[in-house]
C-alpha cells in the first residue's frame, strides 16, 4: 500500500504523549533518505519537547508541521505542503478528555471535546481519503479508546465522542476496504501521559457545586480515588506498549480493525457483548463502584506488587548478563 521509497507518514497531536513517543519512534526507525515522517500539532510553539526526544532525526526523518485538526484551512494549508499531497499512513491521535459530574460541564467545553475528538477526525479522512482511494491504497490508523466501547462512570461526553469514532469508522471501513485502504482504531485501556495528568489536576481543582452534595462526593472522594488507582496500576508502562501496539497495526501485512492494548480491559468489555440487554455489566460496573471499591482497590494494589516484582526480577537477570 505505500511506495518504493517508504512510507509517508502524519500524525496528528504530537506536542507531548502517545503522539510524541510514536513520532519519534517511526522517525528513529527510519533509513534516510525517505519521505519524513511528518509529526502535525496545533502550536508549534510546543515543540521543543519533541524535537529534542527525536535528537538527531530532526530535519532528517521527521519534520514538525502545524495542523489544527479543528481549522479545515489548517488542514488543506498542511497537506497541501506535502509533495502531492500523499500520505500513505494517516495516525489521528490529537484529542482532549473530559471527566466530572455531567451538570459541571459547560455545552461549549462539551461541543469543543467533540469538534476535536469526533469532528478533528472526519476533517483529517475527508481530506486524504478522497487520494487514497484514486491509488487504491492507505492507511487510516485512529487512537481511540475502551471507552468507545464500554462508557465508564463521569466521562458521558468523552466516551460518546469515542463511541462516534468507532461508529464512523465500522461504517466506513466496509467502504474503504472496496478502494484497498484499511481503517484500524487503536483502543486503549488506562495509559498514564501528560494527557491524564492534566485531565486529573483539573478535575481536582474543578467547581462542582453546581451539582448535588451526594454526586460531588462521589466523583470527588470514589471515582477520582479509585480511577487514580487504576490508572497506577494498569497504565504504568502502558505509553511504551501502546507504540509498540500501534506500530504493529501500522506494519501489519493485513491491518486489523480493532485492536486493543491493554488486555486487563478485555473481560469488562466482553460483557457488554455477553448480554445484549445491558443488565451484566451495568451491575458489574455498579458494584465495581459502589459495593466491592475495597476489593477493587486491593486487587490493584497486588498488581502493583507483582508489577514491581517482576521489574526487580528483569533488573537482576540484566546485571547477571541475561536478557
Amino acid at each position: 500500500m505505500v511506495g518504493t521509497a517508504g512510507p509517508t507518514v502524519l500524525i496528528t497531536g504530537c506536542s507531548s504523549g502517545i503522539g510524541l513517543a510514536l513520532a519519534v519512534r517511526l522517525a528513529r526507525d527510519k533509513p534516510a533518505p525517505v519521505p519524513p515522517v511528518i509529526a502535525t500539532m496545533r502550536n508549534v510553539g510546543r515543540s521543543g519537547a519533541l524535537a529534542a526526544a527525536a535528537g538527531p532525526a530532526m530535519g532528517r526523518t521527521l519534520e514538525i508541521k502545524q495542523l489544527d485538526v479543528c481549522d479545515e484551512s489548517s488542514i488543506r494549508a498542511c497537506l497541501d505542503s506535502i509533495p502531492g499531497r500523499h500520505v500513505d499512513i494517516l495516525v489521528s491521535n490529537a484529542g482532549v478528555g473530559m471527566a466530572g459530574p455531567l451538570e459541571c460541564q459547560s455545552l461549549a467545553a462539551m461541543q469543543n471535546l467533540m469538534d476535536t475528538n469526533f469532528f478533528g477526525l472526519v476533517r483529517l479522512v475527508k481530506e486524504v481519503l478522497p487520494d487514497m482511494k484514486r491509488r487504491r491504497g492507505g492507511h487510516i490508523v485512529v487512537i481511540s479508546s475502551i471507552m468507545g466501547l464500554q462508557g465508564i462512570v463521569f466521562n458521558d461526553i468523552y466516551s460518546a465522542s469515542k463511541f462516534a469514532v468507532e461508529g464512523f469508522c465500522e461504517s466506513l471501513v466496509v467502504q474503504a476496504l472496496r478502494f484497498n485502504v484499511a481503517i484500524s482504531l487503536v483502543e486503549p485501556g488506562p495509559v498514564m501521559t501528560e494527557f491524564e495528568t492534566k485531565l486529573y489536576e483539573e478535575a481536582e481543582r474543578a467547581d462542582y457545586s453546581r451539582t448535588d452534595p451526594e454526586t460531588a462526593e462521589i466523583f470527588t472522594k470514589l471515582y477520582l480515588r479509585n480511577s487514580r488507582d487504576v490508572f497506577t496500576s494498569l497504565g504504568r508502562g502502558q505509553s511504551r506498549a501502546h507504540v509498540q501496539h500501534t506500530l504493529r497495526v501500522i506494519e501489519a501485512a493485513r491491518p486489523p480493525f480493532r485492536h486493543q492494548t491493554n488486555v486487563a480491559y478485555t473481560p469488562m468489555a466482553a460483557l457488554k457483548h455477553a448480554d445484549p440487554s445491558g443488565a451484566l455489566i451495568t451491575d458489574a460496573f455498579y458494584k465495581l463502584v459502589f459495593k466491592y471499591d475495597a476489593v477493587l482497590r486491593f486487587g490493584l494494589r497486588a498488581i502493583r506488587l507483582l508489577r514491581w516484582k517482576a521489574q526487580k526480577v528483569k533488573a537482576g537477570a540484566r546485571l547477571l548478563g541475561f536478557k
